[in-house]
């Protein structure tokens, strides 16, 4: 096994590396260092979050760059906020013994306290998030053209994220004898036509995914309809009072969706994406870590640098991409020797997704049932009932009011009163009455297939939901989010209600929960979008319903504006006839389902 001395480290560097308690290298650190140390070249290294990425391309900078040279010498570039104080905190531990500054930037916080600081003491090394590293660079505040090394830490995800741009942009600043090191989780196509634009012959190394998977975990998962999950994420909270975890969802506006919908039932949650300001984040994750909150609920980019201990759970509200950002995820729970828990919400279809992170991670999932209603009920009831008995009288009850008190309940029994009491706390809890098993219980391999072996599915979408026809497409300039956020602006419905959104050029389709599909097209009688009349259909009803009434709404990009309706022309002018597009849709399901 080896050790930190026979990775050709200086004396230095190894003295604090002992003093903060480092005696062996992780894979990927034993593996880069030597190389980044030895020989001036492009580097890939390939690893996932949580392997010791910080040290592999740190070390190696804190020993190339020139303490007397008062320049940024060394860039490290990482995707989020969080990531980049992380980065930030850890190079400058590495860096007490040594005589190099090291500072970070970052967007969400005023940027002249930033200039201030950097233009006072200029710093050998900077950690940025990409759109505040270009701000300062067009503003003078900083210059590049002596940076030597240039590291892309989690590189996937800043092209996840948008930021191919911005890298580009940034590199020019840089002079082109510089050196790239680029550390990411995965290989995709993105990267790899970065590489080859900004690398020459760039060593590579790879770490096995497998050997981070934490045997501490119990990865668990349950089947059920999507329509499902908030109530059933509910009951797994309340059966689980001690739950202290992060829950995994898509996109931020299902994160915010969700962390609405559970702070309105009296829930302790959060949601935290990319749309919170950093003061904002500061103050959740301050929340969070203080056990003020129960759950956090995010998006796997926003939950990237985010470090807390003692976690017992990881929920995937929505199962992740791939095993890396399972691992990822999961991963956050049962450090330092302790358990955890790491529970899947699966729809039926998506079992084989599980299986195929089982082959690949070669780990065993334990299938679960959603916690019947009676049974949260009753555990209520006891940690109620406990909780009253262990409660100390206080000084407010005075005699007095003892008395009143006892007058009132002359006639009324002890177990009559606390029947009352508890019925009055289980009311606010705000389960639906119906007992209803959440579990989906249909075979993935026998449901509603026809003979030709294919999944029979109605005009009307998903089992469980209606589908309805709108007509705004892609050359509306809109997203899929843009529209889920639109849907639920007009209908006050949220995204958990929404099921699938197909986006063409010049209509879509989406799905509602039936349990709230009631309205949905005449909420949109007189909305606008763009300065078009928006026109809303079940698409299993002929027609298409027209706008009423004089006040039209205008929901482009999600903002209201008063205006009068007008009928969407086509580029020859004529009005738009948009039963076609319905039925032209429903054709095409036919042949493909």
């Amino acid at each position: 096994m080896a050790v930190f001395s026979d990775l050709g480290l200086s004396p230095r560097i190894l003295e604090t590396l002992e003093k903060m308690g480092f005696t062996t290298p992780t894979p990927i650190q034993e593996q880069a260092i030597p190389k980044l140390i030895s020989k001036a070249q492009d580097f890939i290294g390939l690893a996932q979050t949580g392997t010791g990425k910080t040290a592999a391309f740190g070390l190696p900078l804190l020993e190339l760059i020139d303490p007397d040279l008062k320049q940024i010498q060394g860039l490290i570039l990482a995707p989020t906020r969080e990531l980049t104080q992380q980065i930030a905190e850890q190079m400058a531990a590495f860096a007490r013994d040594v005589k190099l500054h090291v500072d970070v930037v970052y967007g969400g916080t005023p940027i002249y306290p930033q200039i201030k600081r950097i233009k006072s003491k200029i710093p050998q090394i900077l950690v940025a998030t990409p759109g505040r590293l270009i701000d300062l660079a067009e503003r003078k505040a900083i210059r590049l053209d002596h940076t030597a090394y240039v590291v892309l830490d989690e590189a996937d995800e800043m092209l996840n994220m948008g930021f191919r741009d911005e890298l580009d942009k940034i590199l020019s600043f840089t002079p082109k004898e510089k050196l790239t090191w680029l550390f990411s989780a995965t290989m995709p196509s993105g990267i790899k036509a970065l590489t080859k634009k900004y690398m020459e012959h760039p060593c590579e190394v790879k770490v096995s995914s497998g050997v981070t998977v934490n045997a501490n975990i119990e990865h668990q998962y349950t089947v059920l309809k999507k329509a499902d999950k908030p109530e059933a994420l509910r009951r797994f909270i309340d059966v689980n009072p001690e739950l202290y975890g992060v829950v995994f969802c898509r996109t931020k506006v299902d994160t915010q969706h969700l962390s609405d919908a559970l702070i309105v039932k009296g829930y302790k949650v959060e949601a935290i994406h990319g749309d919170l300001s950093q003061s904002q984040r500061d103050i959740v994750m301050k929340r969070f870590k203080k056990g003020h909150l129960q759950a956090l609920i995010a998006t796997d980019v926003a939950a990237r640098g985010i470090d807390v201990k003692d976690l017992t759970h990881v929920i995937h509200y929505d199962l992740p991409d791939g095993t890396e950002y399972y691992t990822h995820r999961s991963g956050r729970t049962a450090r330092a020797g302790q358990t955890g828990i790491s529970l899947a919400f699966v729809g039926r279809n998506e079992q084989k997704k599980i299986k195929g992170f089982a082959g690949a991670l070669k780990i065993e999932f334990k299938k679960m049932e959603v916690p019947d209603l009676e049974d949260v009920m009753g555990l209520k009831v006891t940690t109620l009932t406990n909780d009253l008995l262990r409660k100390d009288v206080s000084q407010l009850y005075t005699p007095t009011l003892r008395s009143i008190a006892e007058e009132i309940l002359a006639d009324t029994s002890a177990t009559e009163v606390l029947a009352a009491y508890l019925s009055r706390e289980l009311e606010q809890s705000q389960y639906e009455r119906e007992a209803r098993d959440l579990n989906d219980h249909r075979s993935d391999q026998n449901s509603d297939r026809g003979k030709n072996g294919n999944r029979k599915r109605g005009r009307s979408g998903e089992e469980g939901y209606h589908r309805f026809f709108i007509n705004i497409g892609r050359t509306d300039k809109m997203e899929k989010g843009d529209l889920l956020r639109t849907i639920c602006d007009v209908t006050n419905l949220i995204g958990n209600n929404i099921g699938a959104i197909r986006m063409f050029e010049r209509h879509s389709v989406f799905d509602v929960d039936n349990r709230h599909s009631a309205g949905v097209a005449k909420a949109f009688e007189g909305a606008l979008v763009n300065n078009r009349s928006m026109r809303v259909n079940r698409d299993d009803e002929g027609g298409n319903r027209k706008g009423g009434g004089n006040e039209r709404r205008d929901f482009g990009k999600g903002k209201f504006k008063a205006g009068k309706k007008s009928g969407h022309k086509d580029k020859n002018g004529n009005k738009e006839n948009l039963k076609p597009f319905a039925k032209k849709e429903k054709k095409k399901k036919k042949r493909k389902f």
